[in-house]
């Protein structure tokens, strides 16, 4: 039996070897033997070696037996209910979150971002460890999608926090439909939302670098958080658009008082008009509030909005006026030099002068088409034409027409006027093509015109010395300008007036 089972042959073995032994000793030394037994020794420790990495083999990814995640790979099909336990979990505390958020930032704080972000994101990642310690694949990977929706629905509650404009039968009868009104504690609070947008933004891209460093190469593509980053940013221009509609709405009683201002009326030009004061106190209450919660380049996109809706705005508020003289183009022009230099002095306000230097010619550009539109209220009639012509060369006919109406001009002469400047603005447009052709009849005698223009001039010399006396730098460079052109006005639009303006 013991042989049919092989118990007995490794006593055969040892008693054979007895016997080699002792053939052995007759004719070999004992060093000889020694030898033999070392050698033994060694192939069978090279054997037990061999057996060992094969098993250490087995344990490598890729091997022919891994048994890393074998048996958590077992529950990875039944592991949605976790992933939808964790969402459920989530979305309550983010609504805890928003429940309890002050909208308001402690005193001293270096980031001004609001609690809930950071807490939202610390959330996160205590989610993300407890997945990772039990899985790297699928779920790690729904995981994910999970936090993008949750980080989707905190952009959706941020956005809601936003001021909205006035809806419904009220506000379109009070005239506040679309409009946005924001007090300082809104203005404060937008800030913060703009600085959470651009935290959670930053933080999201991290997220995602980090969820594709520890997930399964098979699916480290699919980690991208690009659409959540889209979503914050869309936030942040949306808020940054909010805070530049809410100062535009505190602008509307100035706007009316400066349409309500008797223009055609005025004697004398004073100084800056108490609406101008009105807006440089709106700016100055709230800009530096602004300038100290915003980094520089929200800080710059905010002034160049701002800029490009007052500019605008101011603009076509003069055309709202009823009757313009020639001491009310004046004071107006006065008035704009001031609302020009109120906006250039906006960076310094709110203590960030980086952006000073393309904010500067941004309002420069935008203010110079108003003082434009009053140099040519301001211009005779007889070269009024010429003047929007060159000051205006994108000006409109029924624009033209409005400026005529605002010179206090009848309706037979504004018809007339029209009449030459629809004739000469083909030519004007295309010099090359079609060269103007100016009628005798339409020249003005000469005495008529040097003696308007010089009683023109006399009347502008005096406005800018006691422009000069009063400290207000009602636009000297402007007037001079001016005054140069309106004395060229004689020589009419085929002489060195044009010349001014190449």
């Amino acid at each position: 039996m013991a042989e049919k089972f092989g118990a007995g042959t490794r006593s055969r073995e040892i008693g054979n070897e007895i016997e080699e032994i002792g053939r052995e000793n007759s004719g070999q030394s004992v060093s000889d033997i020694r030898k033999k037994y070392e050698r033994k020794l060694a192939a069978h420790q090279k054997n037990e070696n061999e057996v060992k990495d094969t098993i250490k083999d087995l344990s490598v990814p890729g091997a022919g037996f891994n048994f890393r995640g074998i048996i958590s790979s077992c529950f990875e099909p039944h592991l949605t209910i976790y992933v939808e336990l964790e969402q459920k979990t989530l979305m309550e505390n983010l609504e805890k979150l928003v429940q309890e958020e002050t909208w308001d930032i402690e005193e001293g704080s270096q980031n001004n971002v609001l609690s809930s972000s950071m807490q939202l994101f610390l959330i996160i990642k205590r989610s993300l460890k407890r997945c990772s310690a039990l899985t790297k694949n699928q779920t790690l990977f729904n995981l994910f999608k999970v936090f993008e929706r949750i980080l989707k629905a905190y952009v959706t509650k941020l956005r809601a926090r936003l001021p909205k404009g006035g809806i419904g039968i009220v506000a379109a009868a009070t005239g506040m439909d679309g409009q946005i009104k924001t007090s300082d504690r809104d203005e404060r609070v937008i800030c913060y939302i703009i600085n959470s947008a651009e935290y959670c933004w930053n933080t999201s891209a991290e997220l995602a670098e980090s969820v594709s460093k520890i997930i399964d190469t098979q699916f480290a593509a699919g980690v991208d958080m690009s659409t959540v980053e889209e979503e914050f940013s869309g936030l942040i221009t949306e808020a940054l658009m909010t805070l530049v509609h809410g100062l535009e709405t505190k602008f509307d009683a100035e706007m009316a008082a400066m349409t309500r201002v008797p223009w055609g009326t005025l004697e004398s030009v004073g100084d800056q008009s108490v609406y101008v004061n009105g807006i440089n106190m709106i700016l100055k209450s709230s800009i530096p509030v602004l300038g100290s919660l915003l980094s520089s380049v929200h800080f710059q996109y905010f002034l160049d909005k701002l800029a490009s809706s007052l500019g605008p705005r101011f603009y076509a508020n003069i055309f709202k006026c009823k009757h313009i003289s020639e001491t009310g183009a004046q004071q107006m022009l006065l008035d704009t030099q001031a609302v020009k230099t109120i906006l250039l002095e906006i960076p310094s306000l709110g203590q960030q002068a980086s952006v000073a230097a393309s904010y500067s010619k941004f309002v420069s550009r935008e203010m110079s088409k108003a003082e434009a539109l009053l140099k040519v209220i301001l211009s005779p009639v007889d070269s009024v034409a010429d003047t929007y012509r060159a000051l205006l060369p994108e000006g409109t006919p029924m624009e033209f027409q409005r400026i005529l109406e605002l010179k206090g001009l009848k309706k037979a002469d504004q018809q007339t006027i029209l009449d030459d400047f629809n004739k000469h603005a083909p030519a004007i447009a295309q010099p090359s093509i079609a060269p103007a052709i100016v009628p005798a009849a339409s020249t003005a005698p000469v005495p008529v015109i040097a003696n308007a223009s010089l009683g023109f001039i006399a009347s502008r010399e005096d406005v800018l010395t006691r422009a000069a006396a009063l400290g207000r730098g009602a636009a000297t460079t402007g007037f001079k300008r001016f005054l140069a052109l309106t004395e060229a006005a004689k020589d009419r639009k085929d002489g060195p007036f044009r010349k001014l303006f190449t």
